[in-house]
């Protein structure tokens, strides 16, 4: 065994500081993971179990003492990178792990807020993050943490003392590669071998998205699956099959090879950014895929055709990939031929519900930046119902039940462009690119049978412009400026059922909504707002029972954890991501709002335990 001067040498040269004492800590198994939502002691998975809910059982912070709650500890992240920080915590044994802005990740003593080692990966300066240098959470399994970095690779820590154990590269970050997201932890059923999946991030640069299984222990890729149609897989390191169909129908023909012009298929987008979901009862991986590239849907439909030919197969969606082999088990499309930047990216959160003739129903949630609520079948992929979650949508009517196609209204898609034309008249849209939900994950409480969704009202002016795909530059050959639909409010947080699609309750902010959401079965929501409040929300009428002013803006979700018979809440603070870089109106209005980086632990006082233990 190394001596502590030796591993504080090693630390130091991989830009590590300081080092963990515990190194003797224990291996997270499948099964704590698989077994996390019920864990009370652990955060071992991005959306607090397998099915992505976030959800705890912990009540002894409940509706009748939040008003106590008190801070126990905050931790700063340091040196100047102090934005955008968007990361969920993991916590295991006593050891909080949480990933910030410019590809860094801290391991803290849950008890202290002492730091125990952190890791700062050293970026090329031409890395092309679309929407700030986010980084929003690790993945944990063994002795390894693991984490994705802006230049487009994943590295694997020692958990324990933060040596790196290996490091994969998986795309050119010049390009405009890169990867926000968490990796998740799956066991394939019919292997028996756990895998480690992450996506990729750059659909504004033209990139292809791509999911991807590795080995943890070593890294190695295990399988790649292409999300644009035609593009062809890998299995063990060989061309295994094409996605979808091999000539992608669904895409326009190749211009004359004498344009000189780059198909938009090659380059069409897709990425799946966000963190998958996990069905263990049929062996699925479940994933949302990013909007096509470029932007300007036109340049994804033949000269004189009609962009309802061409759905720009496979983004813009969800889909069931089988942990085996990557291979497409099904696919359901949001938004076809997606040329407002819906993405389909936002979390699939698994849960059940009985439907009118007494069966359960195995189903999947999704609130899409289009401004529409998705339940599907989750062993099929299948859509049930659909219906709007924010106010105001203007670009279609309703989503088609029975086809499961969005109606379109007229006039909605900004104009083709027209001969001597470098910009078209605008059309104004609700929801903009940012979305009625962005990738702010929501909550599922299994006590109400409600979803706490973080959602904006705003509209946006977009219009059309020439594009030409050039690596390494923005592709989008679309233009906006995002706009206020109400004076009194742009965030809105509302209490969702899934089944009738009524609203319980709903919470208006000043500024846009960019957190995520925690619930419990102490009757609570907590969330984060832009203006630097961490707040807690009744469950059932959505009364606001308890604020604290972190000095910045919280764009993170909040976790919760037991620790010596005590529940804990941390959530990260530190503003910054998509809002004040692309947000138009929304930018000026959060202007004034300070950045950071830090992470806040709050408890309730100890002699509020002591009453309760009486």
């Amino acid at each position: 065994m190394r001596t502590l001067t030796a591993a504080v040498a090693y630390a130091s040269a991989l830009g590590v500081g300081g080092v963990a004492l515990t190194a003797h800590a224990s291996e997270v198994t499948w099964d704590d993971i698989l077994n996390d939502h019920n864990n009370t002691e652990t955060v071992l998975m991005y959306g607090m179990g397998v099915k992505a809910q976030r959800y705890s059982p912990l009540d002894q912070i409940n509706a009748d003492n939040v008003e106590m709650l008190t801070p126990a500890w905050s931790h700063s992240f340091g040196d100047e990178m102090q934005r955008g920080q968007e990361s969920q915590a993991l916590i295991h044994e006593g050891v909080i792990y949480v990933t910030g802005s410019y590809s860094r990740i801290f391991a803290i003593d849950a008890r202290t807020g002492k730091r125990l080692w952190s890791y700062n990966h050293r970026l090329p300066s031409d890395i092309r993050p679309c929407c700030d240098v986010v980084n929003r959470g690790a993945a944990i399994y063994g002795d390894k943490v693991f984490f994705g970095t802006l230049d487009a690779g994943i590295v694997a820590l020692n958990k324990d003392t933060g040596e790196v154990v290996w490091r994969e590269r998986f795309g050119d970050h010049r390009a405009g590669y890169t990867m926000t997201g968490a990796p998740t932890i799956v066991e394939d059923s019919e292997t028996g071998r756990v895998l480690l999946i992450h996506g990729s991030s750059g659909d504004e640069f033209g990139i292809v998205g791509k999911l991807y299984a590795r080995d943890p222990d070593t890294g190695e890729e295990i399988w790649m699956r292409p999300f644009v149609e035609g593009h062809m897989g890998r299995l063990n390191g060989e061309e295994s099959t094409p996605t979808g169909d091999a000539s992608a129908p669904s895409w326009p023909d190749d211009p004359d090879s004498d344009t000189g012009k780059v198909p938009a298929w090659s380059q069409g987008g897709g990425a799946p950014w966000q963190s998958a979901s996990f069905d263990p009862d049929t062996n699925t991986i479940i994933i949302g895929a990013g909007n096509p590239a470029p932007w300007n849907g036109w340049a994804r439909t033949s000269e004189d055709g009609d962009p309802a030919d061409y759905d720009s197969l496979y983004t813009s969606g969800q889909l069931g990939i089988d942990p085996s082999t990557g291979e497409v088990k099904w696919f359901y499309q949001h938004t076809p031929n997606d040329t407002w930047d819906f993405s389909g990216n936002n979390e699939i959160v698994l849960f059940e519900y009985e439907d009118e003739n007494g069966q359960t129903v195995n189903a999947g949630a999704h609130a899409d930046r289009n401004g529409f609520f998705y339940v599907t079948d989750r062993t099929n992929g299948e859509l049930i119902n659909a219906f709007p979650f924010v106010d105001n949508i203007s670009w279609a009517t309703h989503i088609d039940l029975e086809t499961g196609r969005p109606v379109e209204a007229e006039g909605q898609r900004p104009p083709r462009l027209e001969e001597g034309q470098t910009r078209s008249e605008p059309v104004e849209v609700s929801p903009p690119f940012l979305g009625g939900k962005n990738w702010n994950p929501m909550a599922y409480s299994e006590d109400t049978g409600l979803f706490y969704v973080p959602g904006n009202h705003w509209k946006e002016d977009y219009w059309t412009e020439e594009v030409e795909y050039v690596e390494g530059a923005a592709y989008l050959g679309m233009g906006f400026r995002i706009k206020r639909m109400y004076d009194d409010h742009v965030g809105i947080l509302r209490a969702v059922d899934p089944v009738t699609g009524e609203y319980a309750w709903e919470h208006k902010e000043p500024m846009p909504l960019w957190a995520g959401v925690l619930a419990t079965h102490g009757d609570l929501v907590f969330t984060g707002t832009g203006d630097g409040y961490f707040k807690a929300f009744h469950a059932e009428t959505g009364e606001e029972l308890w604020k604290f002013q972190v000095g910045t803006g919280i764009i993170s979700p909040p976790v919760t954890w037991e620790m010596d018979g005590e529940q804990y809440i941390g959530v990260t603070a530190g503003y910054g991501g998509a809002v004040p870089l692309w947000g138009g109106d929304m930018a000026e209005l959060t202007r004034p709002i300070a950045q950071g980086g830090s992470f806040w632990v709050f408890k309730l006082p100890s002699f509020v335990k002591d009453l309760a233990n009486r």
